[in-house]
């Protein structure tokens, strides 16, 4: 009988679907060893890159797992959740039954891989840029709500490493109220898209409509929808100018790629550049960092840019919201060329190549006795 666990959830699978999800030659294995006789082992359980540890989950399904199956699951956890892990170092031991842990093997490594190096991009983005809030708006990108789930601990976890290892502002909330949990708050955080601007026919009408409609939170208006990112920003803090002062107003940025900011060109970038941060553009850049200053899209010299705009019109205290493509190699990059972002909204501290994902497991003792294939033995016991 399968138990019930919303198939979105961090708990899924259990009961009978756990059968359904893991690989059949583990359940082969399974049926194998109920044959010949069980025996206790106990499962390394590794990444082959460096990763943040982000183990809860994964560690919370397997004790479930145990707690419905009346067995025995013993788990040490060798690096603690928000920890640096090394390639190849062990983040748990497991051990038990190998009758019971055997088909566990698939799900256990879906839930631990995936959420080690989440966490590690988004610690990666908080440590370059500390000052800055970080809003998590991966959930549109995430494969099920199951995935969403994971990232959006995973991203936690990250954060919490930099505020405590360097004092970062880190990820402050995220966009939806499923998760907003794991960043201690009551629900998501959330502006306007682009859809509202369309509906509303202008930016500073949207921007109304939202303010009419939620009165009592800080607006943030999208001012990128009609290419007028300089012209709608400052339509919008002159139709609002108390909550300008006040600081209790944000633009965001979310000028795509196919374009430049309204103003600019690649030439008065590098401009803008040279006024502010002119150590950015001295030394070598390949193709992506260059984009990143002065290319088309949220560059850093579109910010500035903004910024300046804001400054000489007396709205100084309007905030700047990036989003578009902010991964870890572009944060670094806002960094270098001192960004004046307040905050970023991004998913993009996923995984970019999925292979680097992969946790993988290997049995290394049997009834006591070490055991590993040939190649792993850096997995065993320190004695």
């Amino acid at each position: 009988m399968t138990t019930e666990v919303p198939p979105g959830s961090a708990d899924y699978p259990l009961g009978a679907d756990i059968d359904r999800w893991s690989d059949v030659y583990f359940k082969r294995t399974k049926a194998t060893v109920g044959r010949f006789g069980d025996a206790r082992v106990t499962y390394a359980v590794f990444l082959r890159r460096p990763v943040v540890s982000a183990p809860r989950l994964a560690v919370d399904w397997l004790r479930r797992v145990a707690a419905e199956r009346g067995c025995e699951i013993e788990i040490e956890i060798t690096v603690p959740e928000g920890k640096w892990v090394g390639a190849g170092e062990p983040l748990l031991y497991v051990s038990g039954s190998f009758y019971h842990l055997v088909d566990l093997e698939t799900i256990l490594l879906m839930k631990l891989g995936p959420a080690c190096v989440a966490a590690h991009g988004a610690f990666a983005m908080c440590a370059d840029l500390p000052r800055v809030a970080f809003l998590a708006m991966d959930a549109r990108h995430c494969a099920g709500t199951e995935m969403a789930e994971l990232m959006a601990y995973a991203c936690s976890v990250g954060s919490e490493r930099a505020r405590r290892k360097l004092g970062a502002v880190g990820f402050i909330g995220n966009a939806t109220d499923a998760t907003a949990h794991y960043f201690k708050q009551p629900r998501g955080y959330g502006t306007m898209p682009h859809a509202l601007i369309g509906y509303a026919g202008s930016t500073v009408r949207a921007a109304e409509m939202l303010h009419e409609t939620f009165p009592e939170i800080d607006l943030t208006v999208l001012v990128d929808y009609f290419g007028q990112e300089i012209t709608d920003s400052l339509a919008v803090c002159r139709r609002y100018p108390l909550l300008a002062a006040a600081g209790r107003l944000s633009v965001r940025i979310d000028t795509p790629g196919a374009r430049f900011v309204e103003g600019l060109d690649p030439a008065a970038s590098y401009a803008v550049l040279e006024r502010h941060v002119p150590q950015a553009i001295r030394g070598y850049r390949d193709e992506t960092q260059l984009r990143h200053l002065i290319g088309s899209g949220v560059s850093a010299a579109a910010l500035h840019h903004i910024r300046d705009a804001l400054d000489e019109a007396g709205f100084d205290r309007v905030k700047i919201v990036a989003s578009s493509g902010f991964n870890p190699a572009k944060c670094r990059i806002m960094a270098e060329a001192e960004a004046p972002i307040d905050v970023i909204g991004t998913g993009s501290f996923l995984p970019d190549r999925w292979s680097e994902t992969y946790a993988t497991a290997d049995i290394i003792e049997y009834d006591g006795i070490p055991r590993v294939k040939v190649s792993r033995e850096f997995l065993l016991r320190k004695t």
